[in-house]
């Protein structure tokens, strides 16, 4: 993946004229009518946009391939008008740092990702002319963010509703929106930063100040994106602030690792967020961060979790078998059924026709024995090529991981104990058939198991298709839904964005997911309504998310996660933001037994581990019957 801001500055262009050389020092310039501040605005988009100027002095802070950051020297003491602002001279500038210049050029607004992006715009002078006036001038001291300094708003994003861009109030001391933009080019400092989320593509969410004044930290270091973030504006963490390594090198970083002392960067903005390009590397102190291991389910406990295998596949390296097999002897303790999601099919991402898995399996299946872990078995329906979504070839998949060892059993309908006729009749494809609830013995079974829900229905068009499954524990009859439903895409417009709140149409995408699964656990109620219904995996969406609230309407549902200390409601980390996008729901009638959900957080923090969601298991204690 190429780093966000680097190929923001790599691809920067600007209707302007090309960049003519750099002016020989002393050339003659009138009085500038303009400065910086003037061309920045308070606002998101310069009140010179699409203007000639000529002459705007200043300092040369940074350099990149295309053009350098400037800053006034004198500035005026507004903190609403940046002072500093990009230069896009197309090719490598004739400049140094430290040289005081002048410039003429034209007024633009780049976006990233073009006209159609979500995103907002950096404000740049498509250079014409650079005047070198002197060498070695001092730096203008840079703005200093967090304790001690200025404090991003920590509560809103930006309290317009519509284009900030258009129109509303510009207020930087309580929209985040407008803190980051009155900042736009312009030196920053911040001190004693630690990382509330691992190093990624070549960024590091941090807080500034040890985190001090900052919302509500994680147990472990990070913080939580509060609730109603993704339905209407609220909390998003805007004093979050992502470092970028575009101009200096970052080193690794984990959850709550620090850099002490101060660092200088500019800000920029670039496909989604402003960021701190810092223009020394840091020095890193390391955090104490362990990976967690869950306690052993004891006897008579019903163990259930989630992971997602992240398109493991046979040519995945060894290690990551090795990994994910700790990640459910050690981690997990060894649980009797785990809702599996992202399965690679046997070829991997060659798009060959594959779509079995079953050389994926045996491989993970090995690695959890040389583990240390017991016997495990696998069940799932395997898809037609390419009808799922994801890169072509990948056919990825959930499914169930189990071991029978400790009282459970995976009902297979149709019996693969059933003798089969030499020329057996053909079948209805398990890929396209639904499953149906039943009525047997006195509760509700299924149809086929394992089988999918509802596959036909256009919710699930170019996606994972959930698949229930049937199983037995000490004789008692439990329906399970292994769940991947729609991700967050490039669809969904950022928080910092010019559309307030952002649209996101993905969400509503999962929305009409969560009704198909809520519509079949409600059939299954039908049948029987004391039916031991579990629904996990990846719903992609916080517990307050419509989605979530979708599923458990009129099913008896409930989500276990928001019934854990906000300090650990999380299984995910997005851009710094700890969240809750895996899940594992119960009916009423699970509920009623004691149970106990450990979300166990050994991926989303670490910078070394390639998956960024954390595994979570339930116990129930349910007697048999």
């Amino acid at each position: 993946m190429v780093h966000g801001l680097r190929r923001l500055l790599a691809a920067a262009v600007l209707v302007a004229p090309l960049a003519a050389p750099v002016a020989a020092a002393g050339a003659a310039h009138a009085a500038p009518a303009v400065r910086i501040r003037h061309i920045q605005g308070a606002a998101h988009i310069s009140p010179l946009n699409g203007s000639a100027v000529a002459g705007v002095p200043g300092v040369v802070t940074a350099l990149t391939g295309n053009g350098y950051w400037m800053q006034d020297p004198r500035p005026d003491g507004n903190d609403a008008t940046a002072e500093g602002v990009f230069v896009f001279t197309r090719t490598r500038p004739d400049v140094a740092v430290g040289d005081s210049v002048r410039v003429d050029g034209r007024v633009g607004e780049f976006r990233p990702g073009g006209g159609s992006s979500g995103g907002l715009t950096r404000t740049e002078i498509g250079a014409t002319r650079t005047a070198v006036e002197a060498h070695g001038a001092p730096l203008p001291a840079p703005v200093v963010v967090g304790a001690g300094g200025r404090r991003a708003p920590g509560q809103v994003i930006d309290r317009a509703h519509g284009n900030v861009e258009r129109g509303g109030s510009f207020d930087p001391r309580r929209d985040g929106i407008d803190f980051y933009e009155s900042l736009e080019g312009m030196r920053i400092e911040i001190r004693d930063a630690v990382a509330v989320g691992p190093s990624r593509h070549g960024e590091i969410p941090v807080l500034p100040s040890a985190g001090a004044g900052a919302g509500t930290r994680t147990e472990r270091g990070g913080i939580l994106l509060r609730p109603g973030d993704w339905q209407r504006v609220g909390d998003a963490n805007p004093e979050r602030i992502i470092l970028d390594d575009a101009l200096a090198p970052l080193p690794g970083m984990n959850v709550g690792d620090r850099l002490p002392g101060a660092n200088h960067g500019v800000l920029d903005y670039g496909y989604g967020a402003y960021h701190l390009l810092l223009t020394a590397a840091p020095r890193r102190a390391a955090g104490e961060l362990t990976r967690e291991a869950t306690r052993p389910q004891r006897q008579g406990e019903l163990a259930v979790a989630t992971a997602r295998l992240d398109g493991l596949h046979p040519g995945s390296p060894p290690a990551r078998f090795t990994d994910l097999a700790g990640d459910i002897v050690t981690g997990l303790r060894s649980p009797d059924l785990i809702a599996v999601s992202d399965l690679g099919d046997n070829s991997g991402p060659d798009d060959d026709g594959t779509v079995t898995a079953d050389q994926t399996v045996a491989q993970l299946i090995t690695s959890i024995s040389a583990a240390g872990g017991p016997a495990y078995d696998w069940r799932s329906v395997t898809p037609r090529d390419n009808a799922d979504g994801g890169e072509e070839g990948d056919n990825r998949r959930a499914g169930f991981l189990f071991r029978t060892d400790r009282g459970l059993t995976f009902v297979d309908r149709p019996s693969l104990a059933d003798p089969l006729p030499e020329d057996p009749p053909k079948g209805p494809d398990p890929a396209v058939t639904a499953v149906e609830p039943v009525r047997r013995g006195g509760t509700a079974g299924l149809s086929l198991s394992p089988g999918r829900i509802a596959p036909g229905d256009e919710a699930w068009a170019g996606t994972r298709k959930p698949v229930a499954g049937e199983v037995t524990w000490q004789g008692r009859r439990i329906i399970v839904i292994a769940n991947q439903w729609f991700p967050r895409t490039t669809q969904d417009q950022p928080f910092f964005g010019r559309n307030q709140p952002p649209s996101r149409p993905t969400l509503w995408r999962r929305d009409a997911q969560a009704r198909v699964v809520a519509g079949f656990v409600r059939s299954v109620r039908k049948v029987d309504e004391n039916a031991d219904v579990i629904v996990a995996g990846e719903l992609n969406d916080p517990e307050t998310a419509a989605p979530v609230r979708t599923l458990s309407e009129g099913t008896g549902l409930q989500s276990l996660a928001a019934r854990l200390p906000a300090g650990d409601r999380y299984t995910a980390i997005s851009g710094g933001n700890s969240e809750t996008l895996d899940h594992i729901l119960l009916s009423r009638s699970l509920r009623r037994h004691k149970h106990e959900l450990d979300v166990v957080h050994r991926n989303a923090e670490f910078a070394d581990h390639p998956d960024d969601r954390d595994p979570a298991v339930v116990r129930i204690a349910i007697p048999g019957k």
